[in-house]
């Protein structure tokens, strides 16, 4: 009956034609937003307490720590390991107070060490530094033969070690059982 009622009929001589009816206007993209927000919201589901979480988990923590399941009303947060882990076990029950105060219908909160999402502050910018030139880049410095293996290898590697990263490794391991055999 549903299908029915949203069908309309056109008439083109002595021919009735059904025809679907028209759509209603588009929502605006900032309503679709904010109504797939609330979905989130009611139905809990991670992607909210992504959203809410700098803003639950306060300016200092929340970097270093991030909601990795929910399951059942269990939310699982991994933090980065050493003070930041300690910390936010020390701060679990405020945690979990204002995750509920936000709407989030959780039964307990449960905590793992995990990589943290990102690196911060200086070292992360050291880190970028450091692969935007590195060797094994081939993007960068292009392609050559390994002159030990005959394996095509990044240029960059050539140039600093005389030869590919496996057959680097190799030598490094030569070297150490070599020392320790000593």
């Amino acid at each position: 009956m549903a299908q029915a009622s949203r069908q309309q009929t056109r008439q083109i001589g002595n021919l009735a034609l059904l025809v679907a009816a028209p759509r209603p206007p588009a929502a605006p993209l900032a309503d679709c937003l904010g109504d797939l927000q609330r979905s989130w919201q009611r139905g809990g589901h991670l992607a909210a307490l992504w959203q809410a979480w700098p803003k639950a988990c306060g300016p200092q923590l929340a970097p270093h720590c991030r909601p990795l399941r929910l399951q059942g009303g269990l939310l699982t947060v991994g933090a980065a390991p050493g003070p930041w882990l300690q910390a936010l076990q020390y701060n679990r029950h405020q945690l979990l107070a204002a995750l509920r105060v936000a709407g989030f219908q959780l039964r307990d909160l449960r905590i793992e060490q995990a990589r943290p999402l990102a690196d911060a502050g200086a070292d992360g910018a050291a880190a970028a530094q450091a692969w935007s030139c590195h060797p094994s880049r081939a993007d960068v410095h292009g392609m050559a033969t390994c002159p030990a293996c005959g394996s095509p290898a990044p240029a960059g590697e050539m140039a600093r070690w005389g030869h590919c990263s496996f057959c680097r490794r190799q030598s490094l391991q030569a070297a150490a059982a070599q020392a320790a055999a000593q």
